[in-house]
């Protein structure tokens, strides 16, 4: 399920399944893995396979090296200076980015190095985040005369405003603890201990329906961004439909037995 590869280079996307989980790798460790148009569509290609994937039902999102992902690649877009390619790069990119948000499974950013700018919009808009102790995170695009404007929209999501501004004007990148003070990863462990952690976290999703955890996904995203009575009526017929679902009857007759449940799928 690896994405094509160029003449003469390596995969820019290396995936792989295993008891569940799909690790989708990002594959320019050598640059610190920069969105470029070839890495997005590599992205891309890959989220659509694991879609189709019955076998994966969690999917792990990291960089190979040093580095998470150091954001867009500024020498291919400073050799692109028209506005048609300038907006196709970020659309491209949004749709990749929103790709993650509608796949049936959660997506866990594994994050292991420094995840600036894009990358630190990738991680915003994984569904989870586990980060190693001195992983880094910022919006700093600022420094380079570019203000992080489609960043944003996913980091504002995570964090406060407020705290969303001081990245996008400062450009300081902020460590793992205080991207996990302010919302922006769930966990930060020690690099020993990182695949253990993912690990045992994707392993704890991947024993639950995976149709529940589809639906509910879908549903979240869908009435988060909602007025709070749309989002109670689409979080009611979404519960009422979850609960004629086989997966439910089976989870709580398993629960009132005391017994695991026999999930389905």
């Amino acid at each position: 399920m690896n994405a094509p590869v160029e003449a003469g280079l390596v995969p820019y996307v290396v995936t792989e399944v295993r008891d569940g989980v799909c690790t989708v790798t990002m594959n320019r460790g050598d640059r610190f893995n920069p969105l470029s148009t070839s890495m997005i569509a590599a992205l891309d290609e890959a989220f659509d396979a694991i879609a189709a994937d019955a076998n994966a039902r969690v999917v792990v999102l990291t960089g190979a090296g040093r580095a998470f992902c150091a954001g867009h690649d500024l020498t291919e877009m400073r050799a692109h200076i028209d506005h048609a390619w300038q907006r196709a790069l970020f659309d491209r990119c949004t749709a990749m980015m929103m790709k993650m948000t509608q796949l049936p499974q959660p997506v866990i950013a594994r994050v292991q190095g420094a995840a600036a700018a894009a990358g630190c919009q990738l991680v915003s808009m994984c569904d989870l985040a586990v980060a190693a102790d001195h992983a880094k995170f910022g919006l700093s695009g600022i420094n380079a005369g570019i203000f992080c404007t489609t960043p944003s929209v996913g980091v504002a999501r995570n964090v406060p405003r407020k705290r969303a501004m001081e990245l996008l004007l400062t450009g300081e990148l902020i460590d793992a603890q205080t991207a996990s003070a302010w919302g922006l990863v769930n966990r930060v462990v020690p690099i020993a201990e990182l695949d253990a952690a993912v690990a045992a976290l994707a392993q704890q999703i991947a024993r639950k329906s995976a149709r529940v955890v589809a639906m509910g996904k879908r549903a979240f995203y869908a009435q988060v961004e909602q007025g709070m009575a749309s989002a109670y009526d689409l979080a009611g017929e979404t519960m009422a439909c979850n609960m004629l679902d086989p997966d439910a009857a089976e989870g709580i007759d398993a629960f009132l037995a005391k017994r695991p449940p026999e999930w389905r799928n």
